[in-house]
């Protein structure tokens, strides 16, 4: 997700200052591939079931846990491996029909578990394992009164139908107030939905902490077309309906899945490592693809910092909104000047290394996704505007120390006050800070060597500052405390000739 439109305005001053500029080296791979105190999550492989090791992750194995922040949303008691997502909808009548198969293991014995459902749809079957099961659907709450096993694994069937809506987003921000299931004037649909919001339109653990792997039909009245994460298999035509399929084969938490169903044209291109680039803009807009064609450029940019690009394919869609948001592996961008700028742009595919590949395990820890964007964000405009990484920081640092006395530390964040600037702006800086102590070279190979440690999986604030600790070996703990924690800022490193 981007920042406030104020992080884009106060970088954008800096084009006419002149300095040198950083230019980081290209990544290599000589770095330890596993913290020694890593274990939900670590790249050593764990039982069956675990959530540990690559293998299991690749099958959709988590460790859910309950978010610290958001409790009420979310069950640690379900891990949620695949979801099949069948879903029909209709313009006219803004109607929403799903048929959704959840295969699911069970992380304690339980004589229920539930999945999240807003109350708008209503739920006429559940099936659980082949058999007709008792359940109750109350507010977001959908209780599967069955019993379960620890590590027992299940096939749920949800069968549902309804008028979605979105729901409040606990945000003080100008360019969103509400997430989930949003509807368009002309009857399209599209979602984003951070912190929660993805059970507005299917049953689901809505927590960062449970990736699954997901398969959708979507099917909709033509000329409109659902589009979704993945890789698309077949666009095909049924009577007077679109129907399409699409397959995200890699662990996403649920609030990095999206669905859109509109009048979107496709057009293709591929990135300079080769990299599949789809675009996705409403058909009566072509000015919106000419903006959004910079796509290429910024994912090099990226990709000579981080590494190759972690998934197969990459999308990019553009929607009815003033926002944008990195679902995985589809960008999803309002139609405004500002949402479709380069910097947003590069932002949001930042994004697909820093919280996409490795996901925060609660959102107490979303400093981790959007200070790493953020902070790339600012290298690529000093690049762009002739001046230091420094330079860009120091426009930042103003508006810093007011948003963390207005919202709170970026790892102490108050929770009325989700994905204020504070989140972007406080850890762009302490990474600013940490390159400078470290150097350029150290500091480059661990930003891109960090995503690979935990690939697939999750992680939280202990295990990203004890990484940097052991790989830097230097003692961290104090720095990062205060940067992330902190009530005030952190005064900055002052190198000369910066």
């Amino acid at each position: 997700m981007r920042a406030a439109a104020a992080l884009l305005a106060s970088a954008l001053l800096l084009a006419a200052c002149t300095s040198e500029q950083d230019a980081p080296p290209k990544p290599t791979p000589q770095v330890s591939p596993v913290p020694s105190t890593g274990t939900d999550g670590g790249g050593t492989a764990g039982p069956r079931g675990s959530g540990q090791g690559p293998s299991a992750r690749a099958e959709g194995y988590s460790t859910p846990v309950e978010d610290r922040v958001y409790p009420d949303v979310g069950d640690p008691g379900v891990d949620t491996l695949h979801y099949d997502l069948r879903l029909s909808w209709d313009p006219a009548s803004r109607t929403l029909d799903g048929t959704e198969t959840v295969r699911l293991r069970a992380t304690a014995d339980a004589d229920r578990f539930q999945l999240d459902l807003a109350d708008p749809l209503r739920v006429s079957r559940v099936r659980l394992d082949g058999a007709a099961a008792a359940y109750r659907h109350r507010g977001k709450d959908l209780v599967v009164n069955e019993p379960v096993k620890q590590d027992s694994e299940h096939t749920l069937v949800v069968r549902y139908s309804g008028r979605p809506r979105p729901v409040p987003a606990p945000v003080r921000r100008s360019d969103f107030t509400t997430t989930g299931w949003t509807v368009t004037p002309d009857g399209g649909a599209w979602t984003m939905q951070e912190p929660y919001g993805a059970y507005t339109w299917y049953a689901v653990n809505d927590q960062p902490s449970d990736k699954a792997l997901y398969d959708f039909t979507l099917r909709v009245p033509a000329p409109f077309v659902g589009v979704a994460n993945g890789e698309l298999l077949d666009r095909s035509r049924a009577g007077g309906d679109t129907v399409t399929r699409w397959r995200l084969d890699s662990p996403a938490s649920a609030y990095l899945v999206t669905a859109a169903f509109g009048d979107f044209t496709m057009t293709t291109d591929e990135s300079e490592s080769g990299v599949p680039i789809s675009y996705w803009t409403p058909s009566d807009r072509p000015d919106l693809l000419e903006r959004v064609r910079q796509t290429p450029a910024a994912l090099a940019w990226l990709e000579a910092r981080l590494g190759r690009y972690p998934f197969d394919t990459l999308g990019i869609l553009v929607v009815d909104s003033e926002s944008g948001m990195e679902t995985q592996t589809m960008i999803t961008l309002g139609d405004t000047q500002t949402a479709t700028s380069p910097e947003v742009l590069l932002h949001e595919i930042a994004h697909q290394w820093y919280g996409d590949l490795v996901t925060p395990e609660d959102w107490r820890d979303v400093w981790m996704n959007e200070g790493m964007a953020t902070f790339l964000q600012g290298a690529w405009l000093a690049q762009d505007r002739g001046v230091s990484i420094t330079d860009v920081m120091d426009s930042w640092a103003p508006v810093e120390a007011r948003e963390r006395t207005a919202a709170g530390p970026p790892a102490a964040y108050d929770p009325e006050a989700f994905a204020a600037s504070n989140v972007y702006y406080g850890p762009a800086l302490m990474w600013d800070d940490l390159r400078q102590r470290l150097g350029d070279e150290e500091f480059w190979r661990l930003v891109a060597a960090w995503p690979d440690v935990y690939a697939d999986g999750n992680a939280d604030y202990n295990k990203i500052t004890t990484w940097w600790t052991e790989q830097t070996g230097e003692d961290l703990t104090g720095f990062f405390d205060a940067w992330l924690r902190g009530a005030t800022t952190p005064e900055r490193v002052s190198p000369v000739g910066r």
